[in-house]
């Protein structure tokens, strides 16, 4: 094999933006695979690795951790498209996302709460032990 033709990792960050790194890590798990590990212990990388790491950051882009990437890619290398396992994760975000907006609403309506009803309270004497009365008065749930 001519390596030549092959990137080096270092060529590879330069192109994508990446840093040696994490590529390097990118590669540890199993989403970029070298071509070719020089006896040096260089990484070669196709000339076409920069589009791979492309679909990775758009995938990230979409809110897809690099596990569920590594099972996109997996399906893929496996010769099918997985375009139906992508559907079926972009829903799950979705519903994550939806009960993550519900949790942040009502979390956001209780610190509205507090600083509605600590707006009014007196300065009050610190005891020793206590850092903040008002937030000493919030109760633990």
């Amino acid at each position: 094999m001519n390596k030549l033709a092959y990137l080096k990792i270092g060529e590879l960050a330069k192109q994508t933006g990446l840093t040696v790194g994490a590529l390097r890590y990118y590669s540890d798990i199993g989403l970029l695979q070298p071509v070719l590990i020089g006896d040096n212990g260089y990484r070669y990388y196709a000339a076409n690795a920069s589009e791979q790491v492309e679909f990775i950051k758009k995938a990230q882009s979409l809110g897809f951790t690099l596990e569920e990437i590594k099972q996109i890619l997996d399906v893929r290398n496996g010769g099918e498209i997985p375009c139906d396992l992508v559907q079926s994760l972009l829903e799950n975000k979705i519903e994550q996302l939806a009960i993550q907006i519900k949790q942040m609403t009502l979390f956001k309506g209780e610190l509205e709460e507090y600083r509605a009803s600590w707006a009014n309270k007196p300065e009050s004497n610190l005891k020793q032990e206590e850092v903040c009365p008002l937030i000493d008065s919030v109760p633990l749930h």
